[in-house]
């Protein structure tokens, strides 16, 4: 496991498989608190390897002291192009720069493997977190033509190239 970034006790490291039921836990509290579970969620969430490493992409885990305290993922698209999914900070650790460090890394990760771009999709009742995509140079894109969830209302692309 490599060791990527560090704040005071946190730290950010790739996947491992030990982290796998964290990477479900931690997005299937904050989907489930706000929406509902649909398949896209479950064919990510049940099959991280295949759905994501596998395909050159990578799943980040926030550490506290050993816990799992957030997640994001970088899922490889056609033609140089990441979407950044499955992000999720554990309720009593938001607002703590968890999220910021681990958006941090997966645009450093984007950058080094020469994407020209990262989206994603979210919902704009989500307002910590559109402020925070929006914080990294994120912008909104009028043209969502992603239909794999319901509750996917809102696309914001960052441009690298």
């Amino acid at each position: 496991m490599l060791l990527l970034s560090k704040m005071d006790k946190f730290k950010v490291v790739t996947y491992d498989k030990k982290y796998r039921a964290d990477f479900e836990t931690l997005n299937r509290d904050w989907i489930e608190r706000f929406f509902k579970m649909e398949e896209e969620d479950f064919n990510i969430l049940k099959n991280p390897e295949s759905y994501v490493i596998n395909r050159n992409g990578e799943i980040f885990f926030a550490l506290y002291e050993k816990r799992v305290v957030g997640t994001a993922a970088m899922i490889a698209g056609s033609d140089g192009v990441y979407e950044l999914a499955k992000m999720a900070v554990t309720k009593d650790f938001q607002r703590k720069g968890i999220g910021q460090m681990l958006l941090n890394q997966c645009i450093k990760f984007a950058k080094k493997k020469n994407a020209k771009e990262i989206f994603l999709i979210t919902n704009n009742i989500l307002k910590p977190a559109l402020n925070l995509y929006a914080s990294c140079g994120f912008v909104l894109n009028a043209g969502n033509d992603d239909e794999r969830y319901q509750r996917g209302n809102t696309k914001m692309n960052l441009v690298l190239k």
